[in-house]
């Protein structure tokens, strides 16, 4: 089975400094029809301003990964972590029992854009946690895995049985992720045009996949990229 999230369909605010859009609720956006999918709750579609960004606020219960697509973003939190996050950089932290963070756009010119992510954790109260994964190794032509429980691979360790993947297509090349029976997709496309099990889809297009024994992706007239949440 197979239900397509168009960009133009996701909820859409411009705050001037950032201009967002929400695949799923979050936020004064509230769509009963799309709360999240599975354990996946957010896929927020971020660019923020040159010199503005999220000052420091508190977080409790949730993985967030971040991926950056263009600009950079620097990143502090209580846990003693600062860094700035460059384009191709997932960025991961598991909130957990409580921490507090902010992200801003160190640039005096250029905007960011950014991917940020959250994931419903297996349970709550954990430790909070760190990580950090560079995708600049992953060729095109390849579906490398970026997140998942256990760290398999040398992916980022989620407390979640939930796999991400980056997939990243030049024009008309093919990949395919398999899924395990009784597992769940959902592909977002982050830049560029793709096919995907025969659906056409452009950057901020999405899909979610049941009863699907693979995930067929072809590459559309320009380069491509997408996130694949393979999901209990």
């Amino acid at each position: 089975m197979k239900t397509l999230r168009r960009s133009d369909e996701r909820g859409h605010v411009d705050h001037g400094w950032l201009n967002t859009y929400h695949t799923f609720s979050f936020g004064n956006y509230y769509d009963p029809n799309h709360m999240g999918f599975r354990t996946l709750r957010v896929i927020n579609d971020d660019k923020v301003a040159p010199g503005e960004g999220f000052g420091t606020h508190p977080h409790r219960d949730m993985e967030i990964i971040t991926y950056v697509l263009s600009g950079a973003l620097e990143h502090k939190d209580s846990m003693g972590n600062g860094r700035i996050i460059k384009p191709g950089e997932f960025q991961y932290m598991a909130a957990g029992s409580g921490v507090t963070h902010s992200e801003f756009n160190p640039s005096k010119k250029d905007w960011v854009h950014l991917l940020q992510i959250w994931i419903t954790p297996e349970r709550r109260g954990i430790k909070p946690q760190y990580a950090e994964r560079s995708a600049g190794d992953v060729k095109e032509g390849e579906i490398a895995l970026i997140a998942s429980k256990g760290g398999r691979n040398g992916s980022i360790d989620i407390n979640q049985d939930a796999n991400l993947s980056l997939a990243r297509l030049a024009p008309g090349q093919k990949a395919t992720h398999r899924l395990e029976t009784g597992r769940h997709a959902w592909v977002h496309v982050a830049e560029g045009e793709l096919i995907v099990n025969g659906e056409s889809l452009r950057a901020g297009d999405a899909v979610s996949l049941s009863n699907e024994a693979t995930i067929d992706l072809t590459g559309g007239v320009t380069k491509s990229q997408a996130l694949i949440f393979d999901l209990n």
